[in-house]
């Protein structure tokens, strides 16, 4: 027991019951998959073709979602958007032969600098996402990459797909699909509906402030965020939004006073898990990734700017030292 908290399973290595899974279609050719918390797939139709928002940790478990969408339409997948690098998000990318695999230039990066760590720490972590491991090639690779702004023309009346980098948030690289036409955003890991957030590779303070201000600034009535619900009507994207914010306010405000007062980091963890606790404790993730958002936010405080890589060995003694 640290500070009064019961040790826990390490990271989800228990979490090994099937997820029910929803087909949900959230306007006329834009469709969703979520799964009790597990991360959210989407796709957007154009005249012809189709855009695939992530692609799930494994081929097999991509294919699972591909058959969902086949019984809707069979227009070949021109474009797989990744939101950002981590493994859960990409390695599944082989089941879509998407033309172009599209992701923002820092996680291209991103890819290079960590994703066999990554891969092996999501892993470790996260065992049930990985459904039949062995289908995975390898590392998936983007093949067109940008820095600002991306316009994908949908055709017919259909509108455009704006891909827009809106800040360092959950990682350095975290981009959002925004369809204006039908006002429904693909958020990826900047914001979750009714989901605790994951901060491990996080830039905390630009995350809470400019990167969510860019996110609401859009104006989205739906958005599908990196876990958890569909949030439907502007009170409830305005709602996801500020459970994000307050999330990182609050782990902002615990951990960093405990360093002010020259604390330790296990001490940060316990006044985090207090703070936090009473209103995400129960939602899905929160006990398996307050350790390394603790960490994270506590090298923050420490000047570390850039995220030091997650390793399986690391991932362990993290959870050792807070857990």
């Amino acid at each position: 027991m640290v500070g009064g908290v019961a040790t826990k399973p390490f990271a989800s290595s228990a979490d090994l019951a099937p997820k029910d899974e929803e087909f949900v279609e959230l306007a006329e050719g834009v469709y969703a998959l979520t799964a009790e918390g597990d991360p959210n797939v989407g796709a957007i139709e154009g005249e012809d073709f189709l855009v695939c928002v992530e692609a799930r940790a494994t081929p097999v478990a991509a294919r699972r979602w591909l058959r969902m969408l086949r019984e809707r339409t069979d227009k070949p997948v021109r474009y797989l958007v990744l939101s950002h690098y981590h493994a859960v998000r990409t390695l599944g990318a082989s089941a879509f032969g998407a033309e172009q695999v599209v992701a923002h230039e820092r996680t291209r990066a991103l890819i290079a600098e960590r994703g066999e760590e990554d891969w092996a720490s999501e892993y470790g972590r996260m065992p049930r996402l990985f459904e039949e491991p062995g289908s995975i090639p390898g590392l998936t690779w983007p093949t067109l990459t940008f820095s600002d702004r991306l316009t994908i023309p949908l055709g017919g009346d259909r509108g455009d797909l704006e891909l827009r980098y809106c800040g360092r948030g959950h990682t350095a690289g975290d981009i959002v699909a925004w369809l204006p036409s039908r006002r429904v955003l693909f958020a990826g890991d900047l914001v979750e509906s009714r989901a605790a957030l994951y901060t491990g590779d996080a830039f905390h303070d630009d995350w809470a402030t400019s990167t969510l201000d860019n996110v609401a600034a859009l104006g989205a009535e739906v958005l599908v965020g990196g876990r958890g619900a569909v949030a439907r009507g502007k009170a409830e994207v305005d709602a996801a939004i500020a459970q994000s914010r307050h999330f990182l306010d609050e782990l902002r405000r615990a951990v960093g006073a405990v360093h002010r007062r020259g604390g330790t980091v296990a001490e940060a963890f316990t006044a985090a898990h207090r703070a936090l606790a009473p209103r995400y404790g129960r939602w899905p993730i929160f006990e398996h990734c307050l350790p390394f958002d603790v960490q994270r936010y506590w090298d923050e405080c420490e000047g570390v700017d850039w995220p030091r890589v997650w390793t399986a060995e690391r991932d362990r003694e993290v959870w050792a030292a807070l857990r």
